[in-house]
């Protein structure tokens, strides 16, 4: 990883092997693990934002925590960052115990969605406030902000006023802001959620490749689905206070452990099992066979592993379907598919295929393996 670090920081312009082999120091020692135990934290009498969350980050990891508006994911985060204090538990940082100490003494930083930023300052203005804060010498707080604002590609920005700039440049200040301190962990609460698509998709990629080339703990706050599988090392899903799973993106995704969690991930298929034979199962759409039978009471069919054929092709887990809806999104299609009474979600990639109009009838072919079934 400091490896990495060095060269990228020694083809910037500018750069120095001082500076590569400070940022090389930086990312041996800033990387610390967070530990949570039974955090409680109640609003009023009837509002529970966390009811006992346990929780270890690992150091250097980049972490998100992913759930709808209300799931206690930014309480969660203000915790960490010092500006709410849980009614109970435990929270260490770097083999520390912080649970009680004040913001201003936690090596953590919080890039927030509005960027909080003084828009009546300049870029090294604004860059340098919190190493003026800790009484830095001017000197040595130009080096910081020039190797910082270097390496976040703000070079040239850093005489502008920020009321000047662009919400993409915004954000990268933000960060740079929140990085020149060189704090253990680095929080993201939403940063990129008030851009335009296009934008928030650069920016993902440009926030990922800052992380791994400084090897810093990240958490990252989102409720986009999408955000949190392109970026994580791990996601924490939230709902009501409560930590539903913790995993890989490939994990939380493929092989969700209940419904809230599939149902969050965008997976609408979901079917009661009705009955269990061994591995065969009974459904609305009909009688499947499973790789593994389970033991859940839901079953989860993923939209993109579905195969659809022309026309009428009777076979082991063969469903006989009609097209009610077809979605043209370039470079796969949707469609919504009529079995019966129920209805099924199918993604299909778009290259060198046929697709079906609506209207027509297909056979959906439902791979074994793909099969999940999963608890309420």
């Amino acid at each position: 990883m400091s490896e990495t670090i060095t060269a990228d920081v020694a083809d910037q312009p500018g750069a120095t092997p001082a500076t590569a082999e400070r940022q090389q120091e930086a990312a041996t020692r800033k990387a610390s693990s967070i530990e949570m135990q039974g955090l409680h934290k109640r609003f009023g009498r009837d509002t529970v934002a966390l009811d006992g969350v346990d929780l270890e980050i690992q150091a250097g990891e980049f972490f998100t925590l992913l759930g709808p508006s209300g799931c206690g994911k930014t309480t969660l985060l203000r915790i960490l960052a010092g500006l709410e204090e849980p009614d109970a538990g435990s929270l260490v940082v770097g083999g520390k115990t912080v649970t009680e100490v004040p913001p201003h003494r936690r090596s953590v930083n919080t890039v927030f969605q509005s960027y909080a930023l003084f828009p009546h300052l300049s870029v090294r203005e604004n860059l340098a406030f919190g190493l003026k804060m800790r009484g830095l010498p001017a000197a040595k707080r130009n080096a910081k902000v020039d190797e910082i604002a270097g390496f976040i590609k703000l070079g040239d920005l850093v005489e502008r006023r920020v009321d000047q700039l662009s919400g993409g440049q915004r954000q990268r200040i933000a960060l740079a802001r929140a990085l020149v301190c060189e704090p253990d962990v680095l929080l993201l609460d939403e940063p990129l959620s008030a851009l335009d698509a296009g934008l928030r998709s650069q920016l993902q990629v440009e926030l990922l490749r800052v992380q791994k080339r400084l090897g810093m703990t990240f958490v990252f706050v989102t409720h986009d689905q999408q955000e949190a599988m392109v970026m994580s090392d791990r996601i924490a899903v939230l709902n009501g206070g409560n930590i539903q799973q913790v995993g890989a993106p490939r994990e939380v995704y493929e092989r969700p452990v209940n419904a809230f969690v599939a149902r969050f991930m965008g997976h609408d298929n979901l079917y009661p099992v009705s009955a269990r034979h061994g591995d065969r199962l009974s459904t609305a759409l009909g009688e499947l066979t499973a790789e593994e039978g389970g033991e859940g009471e839901l079953l989860l069919i993923r939209p993109e592993t579905l195969d659809l054929l022309p026309g009428a092709v009777e076979g082991a887990n063969h469903l006989q379907a009609v097209v009610a809806e077809r979605l043209y999104r370039g470079s796969h299609a949707e469609f919504r598919l009529e079995i019966g009474e129920t209805t099924l979600q199918a993604t299909v990639n778009n290259r060198g295929r046929h697709l079906p109009d609506v209207g027509d009838r297909v056979t959906v072919v439902v791979a074994p393996e793909d099969l999940v079934t999963l608890g309420e």
